[in-house]
């Protein structure tokens, strides 16, 4: 591709760098001049413009974006995703449903390293995404690319992206109560929120005494296909109230604690078929928190390990809360 001024007798079939007031219209940006655009520029007073102009084994910016877009994503219904339609050398790949995204960033690395004109930008890995929602934006930066440079782009893109719908439907919350009175249903609240996101309805209130009897039998009983246990009292070690009660009712628990602030004391089980996650406190907030990471992944298919948990530690630290605003000092103990 050729690129600077061009005399306007020369620059017919060249794309217009920057938008050009003409004699009775604007010209836009991107524009393939033709006879009338160039009449418009010459009767403004123009001599020259800035512009592009293809060469041989190029391909326009838009016919390029399209191309790399369905190498993403080669057949993006079965991928969760739509692929828009093209402009301005860009096209976006958004969510058919609400889930998550896994996004195989070796293969983004390489597609954005062949050519700094070629860019794909995503959201993060494990990325929570509503119906609709983009995922992904293909730019070609400049004009034209050459044809041989899309090539190795593509032949690193495929299925880098997709989008792993809820394979539930249906939870139920456990509540505990460590006085008479049943706990405010804030926390039912924010969990409802959650997961009718992700298209999951909650079952009827379900609040027992916090004692390892009554919660394991409330497990029992539970008809949801995904539970959770929100403790009156915080579940402080792997061996309190919440995970005995998972364990005396014929679960296990695969991991107590996790390297998430908020969201330290989470723990996260299985009862039969149906996941189990104890749910911190800060799960009473609408706000992110580690449960969000957790659930997420549950309740759309994929296996949580005792590992996945552990490196969720890196971009663990969501936000500084109030009452720790800041390390004490040595001085201060």
């Amino acid at each position: 591709m050729k690129f600077g001024p061009v005399l306007l007798e020369a620059a017919e079939g060249c794309l217009l760098a920057h938008s050009l007031q003409g004699e009775t219209r604007r010209v836009a940006k991107g524009t393939r001049l033709g006879a009338a655009d160039l009449a418009e520029l010459r009767g403004a007073g123009f001599a020259e413009v800035i512009a592009a102009r293809l060469e041989a084994g190029d391909l326009h910016e838009d016919i390029a974006a399209r191309i790399l877009a369905e190498a993403l994503a080669p057949e993006p219904a079965a991928l969760g995703l739509r692929i828009s339609d093209a402009g301005a050398g860009r096209v976006n790949l958004h969510a058919t449903k609400a889930g998550i995204t896994r996004v195989n960033s070796t293969q983004i690395i390489g597609v954005n390293g062949v050519d700094p004109m070629i860019s794909v930008a995503t959201v993060p890995d494990y990325h929570r995404v509503d119906a609709d929602g983009m995922v992904a934006t293909i730019k070609i930066i400049s004009y034209a690319v050459p044809e041989a440079h899309l090539i190795r782009a593509v032949a690193q893109a495929a299925q880098a992206i997709r989008v792993l719908p809820p394979i539930y439907r249906s939870a139920t919350l456990i509540e505990t109560r460590v006085t008479k009175e049943p706990p405010k249903d804030k926390g039912r609240a924010a969990m409802a929120g959650r997961l009718d996101r992700m298209g999951l309805t909650l079952s009827d209130r379900v609040v027992v005494r916090h004692q390892t009897a009554d919660i394991a039998e409330a497990l029992g009983k539970a008809p949801g296909e995904v539970l959770f246990i929100l403790t009156g009292s915080a579940t402080s070690d792997p061996m309190d109230v919440a995970p005995e009660a998972l364990r005396l009712a014929g679960g296990s628990v695969t991991r107590f604690g996790m390297p998430v602030d908020p969201g330290n004391l989470l723990f996260l089980g299985q009862l039969g078929r149906k996941p189990v996650i104890g749910l911190p406190g800060c799960a009473r907030s609408p706000a992110l928190n580690g449960a969000d990471w957790v659930l997420e992944r549950v309740i759309c298919g994929l296996n949580v390990s005792s590992d996945d948990i552990a490196a969720m530690g890196v971009g663990g630290l969501l936000k500084e809360i109030p009452t720790r605003p800041r390390p004490r000092r040595p001085e201060d103990v």
